[in-house]
């Protein structure tokens, strides 16, 4: 199973490399770059710290869907969305974890895998996909005298909020109760706000420090409070959830597909 990696010199990206490197049913078949970077031509073992494989990062993303049965993709939404298009020219399964997508991304994605197989998630950890579930079925059996507010927390450095994650947590609660995320999130909140519209989905953003990601799902009600949470310690969970996607993708039927799928949640 060929598996290749674009944005392979990031954190993350290293992360993916190291996980197909060690997992006994694929095979890395590259990873790219942006065009000048210094990533460009290293050996994908000695950027890992580890010891020569054979092959280097390139920046040619055709080159490598072409020769690739599924590709992992944690970069950044325009670039994604020119990989969905490369996914669909060469029937390439496409695993994405990029965060802050635009509804009109998601639109071309959902047009992509009408194509070709891709799964899309905000978080590819098994602990979040599992606290989702449980958030959309806690959601569904309390009313609206328990509101409902999610807070999240990551390093410094992440640039979208809420997080992806977050709001997915947010699509989780919205679902069990039936109504749409759109019209019960509150995101902002800054100056004399007035009180807490009935059934709002509120968020909450942190950040700082190299935290990588911690997730709370509060249900509050009078003299009551039941609290749902995730940890992240590494981003290896996410790369080991990826890896599991990608081997499940490919050779899969064209659509979206959600770690629910992957998982057979």
């Amino acid at each position: 199973m060929r598996i290749g990696i674009v944005g392979g010199s990031g954190r993350m990206g290293q992360m993916l490399i190291r996980e197909v490197l060690g997992n006994k049913a694929a095979t890395l078949s590259g990873a790219t770059e942006r065009p000048g970077s210094a990533a460009i031509g290293r050996d994908l073992g000695t950027l890992i710290g580890a010891d020569p494989v054979g092959v280097v990062i390139t920046d040619d993303p055709a080159a490598l869907f072409a020769n690739s049965d599924a590709v992992i993709d944690f970069t950044a939404p325009a670039a994604t969305v020119a990989h969905a298009a490369l996914a669909v020219q060469h029937g390439t399964a496409l695993i994405v974890g990029t965060t802050g997508l635009s509804p009109d991304d998601h639109a071309k994605l959902a047009e992509a895998g009408t194509k070709a197989p891709l799964v899309v998630a905000a978080n590819f950890s098994l602990g979040v996909t599992l606290l989702a579930g449980l958030v959309r079925k806690v959601a569904a059996t309390l009313g609206d005298d328990w509101d409902i507010e999610i807070v999240e927390m990551h390093h410094r450095h992440k640039v979208d909020a809420p997080s992806g994650t977050a709001l997915a947590l947010g699509q989780a609660a919205a679902s069990g109760r039936g109504v749409a995320l759109a019209d019960v999130k509150d995101a902002v909140r800054d100056g004399h706000t007035g009180a807490r519209t009935v059934g709002d989905i509120g968020f909450a953003t942190l950040r700082g420090g190299d935290v990588v990601g911690d997730h709370t799902v509060i249900f509050a009600t009078e003299a009551e409070r039941l609290e749902l949470s995730h940890k992240a310690g590494s981003r290896a969970i996410f790369a080991r959830g990826a890896v599991r996607a990608a081997l499940w993708a490919a050779g899969k039927a064209p659509g979206v597909y959600s770690m629910d799928d992957v998982l057979g949640l």
